[in-house]
């Protein structure tokens, strides 16, 4: 049995999904009965749980072989940051309580650096966490997700402008579809769980894109000209705290600075080759544009 925590979002539904379709029992994990349908759809038993409740996480992980466990940063709580923290302790309970014998963790690139980075650091303190487990622990860190950039679209077609918090625009960086990336989980959680210890695993896509081609692969999908534009560093806090909490923007803020500095939000030095998605940057951002 496969238990997905998270298994309605998008990662955790292309892993549910590339599962069930090589036959595998796949028990999905939720909080929201509401997003079970398409679930249940693909032959998954459904669990319902939060969380942040330790004790019904333990429930819905019972007799689970291998785990998939990602850690979301929520936009509705008042504090990013300490509600991260508290899913941390949750799922590891949860985990220590139902030992299985494989987890596999869905982490960030930047989590290996000792410094204080915003979002990749809360990373670095769940992998800690995690390697406390009895148990193999897969650490799958992935890379940027192509589809991020969908809040950005709608002001890229209203004005032409792709409004970027990565600079230099034409600097090149790792991303992923999240489509991409359930698969290569779930060849991971396939294998056979004959070790304990912790195994970190890189994913991103075919190559790597700029903010500049971002733009590029809008404006051929719309058909129109359009141009990145880096916002400055001063407006970041106000931004994010329009989307978010001062807490998550002090995270992406701090993010943002590394990704600034360059080499810092990438594999971490000998870790080996990364695993690599197929699905080209244009082909991610295809269905989040309207249809001309």
């Amino acid at each position: 049995m496969f238990a997905i925590v998270g298994a309605a979002g998008k990662v955790g539904y292309a892993t549910s999904l590339a599962l069930r379709q090589a036959g595998a029992p796949v028990r999905a994990v939720l909080r929201d009965p509401a997003k079970a349908a398409r679930l249940r759809e693909i032959g998954c038993e459904i669990a319902l749980a939060d969380l942040r409740d330790s004790a019904a996480l333990a429930g819905s992980l019972a007799g689970a072989d291998a785990v998939q466990i990602i850690l979301p940063a929520s936009l509705e709580t008042t504090d990013t940051a300490a509600e991260m923290r508290q899913a941390i302790e949750s799922l590891a309970g949860a985990l220590e309580q139902t030992r299985p014998k494989r987890v596999l963790a869905i982490s960030d690139y930047g989590a290996h650096v000792t410094k204080d980075i915003g979002m990749p650091s809360m990373f670095r303190r769940f992998e800690e966490r995690l390697g406390q487990l009895d148990a193999h622990v897969l650490i799958l860190r992935s890379a940027e997700h192509m589809e991020g950039w969908a809040r950005a679209i709608p002001v890229a077609i209203a004005s032409g402008i792709l409004p970027s918090f990565h600079a230099p625009l034409d600097r090149e960086f790792p991303m992923i579809s999240a489509a991409d990336l359930g698969p290569i989980a779930a060849g991971l959680l396939s294998r056979p769980a004959d070790r304990k210890g912790v195994e970190v695993i890189h994913a991103e896509g075919p190559r790597r894109y700029s903010a500049n081609d971002v733009a590029a692969a809008l404006g051929g999908l719309l058909g129109r000209t359009v141009q990145a534009r880096a916002v400055p560093p001063a407006q970041w806090q106000e931004t994010f705290e329009r989307i978010g909490n001062a807490g998550l923007a002090d995270l992406l803020v701090k993010l943002y600075h590394a990704h600034g500095k360059g080499g810092l939000i990438d594999i971490e030095p000998n870790a080996g080759e990364p695993r690599h998605g197929t699905t080209a940057l244009i082909d991610a951002l295809r269905p989040l544009v309207p249809p001309r």
